[in-house]
């Protein structure tokens, strides 16, 4: 991510100084787990939104354990290469997923090859970071609004969207299923790569996190057209929401939780727990996901099970009415 993102990385290590200063008298973990470097799976590239708030995680990780935590960046796949290896992964309280709800609950009405059962592979751990979408444009384009969007997609008969992970590729669907328009689905492997084709045109439209579009709105190089969520986000009060612009019930916010391979040590489980909820609730954290237009999720792993069944149940309601086929 360069100069035109929300938070450079000069910034991150700025924030990250400031935040090592602000902890600095926070008493590190008992002892007991973590007693050897801990991994941390995202599926994500380097420099991404969701990189840069993982990152936040695992370095308060490191400073409140006292143990070293290593970003492992696994992008591809839309996310579940990731979830694969990390599944798939020694159980033995080290190795560690950050991943959203959107392929861990609906993965396999995206993928052939998706085969990771959430509660029969993986052991989760709690809550981490809700990541609220918005629909953008490159500048050039002649809408201003999501109303004019659907209208200019309607003139055309044929439109191109991009994506770069199931939530936005699902979103993305759904809003030419709204608009009863075909558009083609364009994958990519980071939102970067994206980026010059929504400039040039190439890309009728995007649905991405708003960490990242945020970012390349100050650049001059997007344009945010609507929030996903159901209020609109405090960073950007002037993005009215979907509902707002007449588009009902459009509302992608994905969430991210934090799991551990199936069998792993229930110290590891429950202590990991402990640290992460404990960064969630920290007035900086709080502060810091606000400036990246994200929220921590307060929860442990009941919670998160009980929504991931929820969201499996609205995602099996929705592949059968959009005829999803596992590519």
């Amino acid at each position: 991510m360069g100069e035109d993102s929300l938070i450079n990385r000069r910034d991150v290590i700025v924030g990250a100084g400031a935040a090592a200063l602000s902890t600095a008298g926070v008493p590190a973990l008992a002892q007991g787990w973590p007693d050897k470097p801990l991994h941390v799976y995202i599926g994500f590239a380097a420099g991404s939104g969701a990189d840069i708030l993982c990152r936040w995680f695992t370095s308060k990780m490191q400073e409140l354990s006292g143990q070293t935590v290593v970003m492992e960046n696994r992008p591809g796949a839309v996310g579940s290469i990731a979830i694969n290896v990390a599944a798939k992964s020694k159980p033995d309280g080290t190795n560690i997923l950050f991943t959203g709800n959107t392929l861990i609950a609906g993965g396999r009405h995206l993928l052939k090859d998706f085969s990771v059962d959430y509660r029969k592979d993986l052991d989760c751990v709690c809550g981490l970071v809700e990541t609220p979408f918005v629909l953008v444009v490159g500048t050039k384009s002649k809408a201003n609004s999501a109303k004019e969007l659907l209208d200019l997609l309607k003139s055309k008969p044929q439109n191109r969207y991009g994506y770069t992970n199931p939530a936005a590729m699902v979103a993305g669907f759904a809003l030419k299923a709204y608009a009863g328009v075909q558009a083609e689905a364009i994958s990519y492997r980071t939102t970067a790569d994206a980026v010059g084709d929504l400039e040039s045109a190439t890309l009728d439209y995007m649905i991405m996190d708003g960490t990242y579009a945020a970012g390349q709105l100050k650049a001059g190089r997007l344009r945010i057209l609507g929030a996903t969520m159901e209020k609109r986000i405090n960073v950007l009060p002037d993005v009215p929401t979907m509902q707002e612009q007449g588009i009902p019930d459009f509302f992608f916010s994905p969430w991210w939780a934090v799991w551990l391979p199936k069998g792993s040590p229930q110290e590891a489980n429950a202590k990991l727990g402990e640290l992460v909820q404990r960064i969630c609730k920290m007035p900086e954290t709080v502060k810091f996901l606000g400036d990246m237009v994200a929220m921590p999720v307060i929860g442990d792993a009941e919670y998160v099970l009980s929504k991931l069944d929820a969201d499996k149940a609205r995602w099996d309601k929705l592949a059968t009415a959009a005829g999803l086929t596992p590519q």
